[in-house]
């Protein structure tokens, strides 16, 4: 029989414009080289649902992409009632449930691959389905609600943090234990995992992302985005996200004013999507300006005279670094977000963690434009040396029995 591939998604990978659909498409691509691949997503809303399906439909074997409904305080309620972790009950949808178990039960898929914890729920059980499963979990969200729970810990929603750390992990680790392997977006993310499951490394593996060198190449023309005067901080990111908000407000209430202290035209645009209207608010502090949703953050990065990534929360592998490393620009990053990549600090980016250790690094970048530059050299050399796609995701073909 040919192989044929059901790929569970959580988000529809088109368009690749936020972190986990960067990685989704680019394993979608993968999985396309090795067999036909019929596609199972969700959407968040039925606009996105209708760009993905006019962009994926000719590339498919077979495409569904549902539009999920579950509000958080519904999946919380049912959560609690059922004991599932909440994350799971956010991304439960009964058509899109019916549309795998019809496929599945033809017997023409013979692999899956699940990309993101909340779509493990979908998979069959073993005694149903006797190919290839691989989970992609990207991270170790259990992890990320312990660390919530642990900043809440005076707060209201500390107690939902906790009961998702706890039920959550448990679920992850029940999945991982019946699947033929999950993969982890960084090495540091996979010995987590190993951890806390008790799974050895033939189980679980890092399977790190990369970055289109050629699209995110600094010799390339992009039109003028930013006419302001004075040295130029640029964040890039899906603004509705809990992580991000707290980094750019900690970055545009804490950072900027030290920096602008010893450069007094500095400015600090935050760039992405749905910003919240605590983001918005942001516009109003000197210096900082709020871009919402751009086509294309290329010309954001080009324009920068530092990228800054100053995360307190950051699990895995940082797109939004990789980009603008790619790009060739001089990064300012916490140890959170720099932690899962392969760079040297000090010679491919700089590391701080406190506001005047961060407000530091990116003035010495204003000041020596020289030495940034070749800061920004070294990192584009590092992205193509590294972290080439093609090169990141070979191991699919592996883990599947599927020769490239």
């Amino acid at each position: 029989m040919r192989p044929e591939i059901l790929f569970l998604v959580h988000r529809a990978p088109w368009p690749p414009d936020r972190g986990d659909r960067i990685r989704s498409w680019h394993m979608f691509e993968a999985l396309a080289k090795l067999a036909p691949v019929h596609v199972a997503a969700l959407a968040d809303n039925e606009q996105d649902a209708a760009i993905a399906r006019a962009k994926m439909a000719p590339l498919c074997k077979s495409l569904v992409v549902e539009v999920r409904k579950a509000s958080r305080p519904q999946a919380l309620v049912k959560a609690v009632l059922t004991g599932d972790p909440v994350s799971n009950r956010l991304f439960r949808n009964a058509p899109l449930a019916r549309h795998v178990g019809g496929l599945l039960s033809h017997g023409d898929v013979s692999h899956i691959v699940a990309f993101s914890g909340q779509m493990a729920q979908y998979l069959p059980p073993p005694s149903h389905f006797s190919g290839p499963v691989v989970m992609d979990f990207v991270d170790v969200d259990s992890a990320k609600f312990a660390t919530y729970a642990e900043q809440d810990r005076r707060q209201p929603l500390h107690w939902v943090h906790a009961r998702e750390t706890r039920v959550l992990g448990a679920y992850e680790a029940e999945v991982a234990r019946r699947v033929d392997a999950s993969l982890f977006v960084s090495e540091a993310e996979a010995a987590l995992f190993r951890a806390r499951s008790g799974l050895g490394s033939g189980k679980v593996r890092a399977v790190e992302n990369g970055i289109d060198t050629e699209r995110f190449d600094p010799a390339l023309t992009f039109d003028a985005v930013d006419g302001g005067e004075g040295p130029l901080a640029v964040f890039t990111g899906q603004m509705d996200y809990r992580p991000n908000i707290d980094a750019v407000r900690w970055f545009a209430g804490d950072i900027l004013p030290l920096i602008r202290r010893q450069h007094p035209a500095a400015r600090f645009a935050i760039v992405g999507r749905a910003p919240t209207d605590e983001v918005r608010a942001l516009a109003r502090l000197p210096g900082v300006a709020v871009t919402g949703e751009v086509a294309d953050v290329r010309p954001w990065l080009a324009a920068a005279d530092a990228v800054v990534a100053p995360l307190l929360l950051a699990r895995g592998v940082q797109n939004k670094l990789l980009e603008a490393m790619a790009m060739a620009r001089p990064v300012v990053a916490s140890a959170a977000a720099a932690e899962g990549i392969d760079a040297v600090a000090g010679e491919h980016l700089l590391v701080a963690d406190d506001a005047a250790g961060m407000a530091a690094a990116v003035g010495s970048l204003f000041d020596d434009r020289e030495g940034a530059g070749r800061m920004g050299q070294a990192a584009r050399a590092r992205m193509i040396s590294r972290y080439g796609w093609d090169a990141r995701l070979a191991p699919l073909g592996e883990l599947l029995g599927l020769p490239a």
